[in-house]
């Protein structure tokens, strides 16, 4: 009797049944992960792998040089430039603490762990911003985090990976960004029909429908993402598989879950101890530097926020890993997008706002050409640096925009 494939791997599979390979084969076939090393060490060690490991934790006093800053002078500008120097590397901590956390939860677990972490600064600045009834600052910085994972992130890992791999192309799954393209285009569909029902002047109810559309959507997008979770981390399991086994380090983590856990929380906390102050210096900084609020929100915040995942999607193409570079620049996008915008749109629902999905005719036609260009580069599943210097210079075209944009909520 021959064997396929399949049943001489489960008959090997029973021969050693004590064995820790054959416990750890198990759990793999039952839809586990393979046990993770606990690693302990003393308050002072995970101090130094957590905050002395990175140079870009060089940045974290800025942190509360801003806040001395801000009870000292009355300069919104330097407050505001040293908030947002302070604020990067938190980024990117809460990013690692996450990561760590994925270690001992397995693959689906720490797959929602990183979408749910991922853009957690953008959200938490929303959220304060929402409470201070900054609607519109709100609005930009979340389309400004879209843009600038779109056009810049993208746009420098497929330059420098181009660079590195200039005598190459290299290729990524075509699938999987035709489907993110499609995701895009949807968050795009929601954000269009109701600036378009609040310019035609075709309202059922003029001063509420507008409002009842955008809630309404904005349920209907967190079933759409929730749905687009499953489908990722279930459904097709095979598009984690690549980062997965990307590294070995990832699979043995540097520090105990508790010790993510604790690590987590204080980064977050930190965040929204900083995000409060930011939020409230934006206006302040807009006239310190005769600079407009809508280039601040759009272009200012996001890169700051963003640049911790602008590192890690260019170490990855420069690896020649070009789906973990979409899955860091696209996959954030469709994040706030889909989940981060109607998150907020519910939220402030919840806290009497009337926050809408209604970003103003400028800002859903910038987003709208944006993802349309970006479409068309990922459609042959193949990049290059060209394609990379070109959503550059489209990112420099957005950014240039909207530093002669009024804003007309700001007029």
């Amino acid at each position: 009797m021959e064997f396929d494939d399949e049943a001489e791997h489960r008959r090997l599979f029973r021969v050693e049944t004590n064995s820790p390979q054959r416990k750890a084969v198990f759990s793999l076939e039952q839809g586990g992960s393979l046990p993770v090393k606990t690693t302990k060490n003393t308050v002072i060690q995970s101090f130094k792998i957590v905050i002395l490991s990175n140079k870009l934790n060089l940045l974290l006093p800025f942190g509360p040089l801003a806040i001395l800053v801000h009870y000292l002078t009355d300069n919104k500008g330097w407050f505001f430039l040293l908030s947002l120097l302070g604020i990067a590397p938190l980024a990117e901590r809460l990013g690692y603490a996450t990561e760590q956390l994925a270690c001992y939860t397995g693959p689906t677990v720490g797959g929602l762990l990183n979408a749910t972490f991922g853009n957690v600064t953008e959200v938490i600045i929303s959220i304060i911003a929402l409470k201070n009834g900054m609607i519109r600052v709100v609005q930009l910085t979340l389309l400004g985090s879209i843009l600038s994972n779109m056009l810049l992130v993208l746009g420098c890992s497929f330059f420098c990976g181009g660079i590195v791999f200039s005598r190459k192309q290299q290729v990524f799954d075509k699938g999987n960004a035709v489907l993110n393209s499609g995701m895009l285009l949807i968050a795009v569909m929601s954000l269009l029909f109701p600036t378009l029902l609040h310019y035609t002047h075709s309202e059922v109810h003029a001063a509420s429908s507008d409002l009842v559309l955008s809630r309404s959507t904005s349920c209907i997008m967190l079933v759409a993402y929730a749905a687009y979770l499953f489908f990722q981390l279930k459904s097709q399991p095979s598009f984690l598989t690549e980062s997965e086994e990307t590294s070995d380090d990832d699979e043995v983590p540097e520090i105990s879950k508790w010790e993510a856990i604790i690590w987590l929380l204080i980064f977050t906390a930190w965040v929204s101890l900083l995000s409060g102050y930011l939020v409230d210096a934006i206006e302040g900084a807009s006239v310190s530097w005769n600079v407009p609020i809508s280039f601040i929100s759009v272009i200012l915040l996001p890169i700051v926020g963003n640049a911790a995942e602008h590192a890690g999607a260019i170490m990855f193409a420069m690896k020649d890993k070009l789906d973990l570079s979409l899955g860091v620049a696209i996959g954030s996008s469709i994040q706030i997008s889909m989940f981060a915008v109607p998150f907020c749109v519910v939220i402030s629902w919840m806290m009497g706002e009337q926050m809408d999905l209604n970003f103003q005719l400028f800002e859903t036609a910038t987003l709208f050409i944006s993802v349309i260009v970006v479409a068309f580069f990922l459609q042959e599943g193949t990049s290059n640096y060209f394609k990379g210097l070109m959503l550059i210079l489209s990112y420099l075209i957005v950014a240039a925009s909207f530093f002669v944009h009024q804003d007309p909520d700001q007029g």
